[in-house]
């Protein structure tokens, strides 16, 4: 599975696959063991989690998700050291030690939190996405 094929949804906990469009929208798939089936359609905001980049202050302003999540694999493994319920000091800390050049001003606590979730899921459910190259477009936020 390809990082394309896999989408957030917003209102909803967790990552989905991408299965098939639909005449009413998207159907998607949790990634988690429940495998519950969900209908997207055009009211709802999705997200492909290729098309997300989080803000840096470098030239070129985003760095890929994608890349993100590889870095935090190679410099800490499964194991972060924090949760999605850390104290915001040390979401802080955490993705300024794999993103020393993220915008703290555009970045929220809230988006770190959804990193790190994305992280244990995708490491647990998907790991061959950390094979894949990127292509970024959209920010987290």
């Amino acid at each position: 599975m390809e990082l394309k094929e896999i989408a957030s949804v917003s209102g909803k906990g967790g990552l989905f696959k991408v299965l098939k469009p639909s005449k009413a929208g998207v159907i998607l798939e949790s990634l988690d063991q429940a495998k519950i089936k969900l209908v997207v359609s055009g009211a709802q905001r999705m997200s492909l989690l290729s098309e997300i980049s989080i803000y840096t202050t470098t030239k070129e302003g985003t760095a890929a998700l994608l890349d993100v999540l590889k870095t935090v694999k190679g410099k800490l493994g499964a194991e972060l050291g924090v949760t999605p319920e850390s104290d915001p000091a040390k979401l802080k800390s955490f993705l300024k030690s794999v993103l020393p050049e993220y915008d703290e001003d555009r970045v929220y606590v809230s988006d770190i939190k959804k990193l790190v979730k994305w992280y244990s899921i995708l490491v647990k459910e998907v790991p061959e996405i950390f094979e894949q190259t990127s292509d970024s477009k959209e920010n987290l936020a």
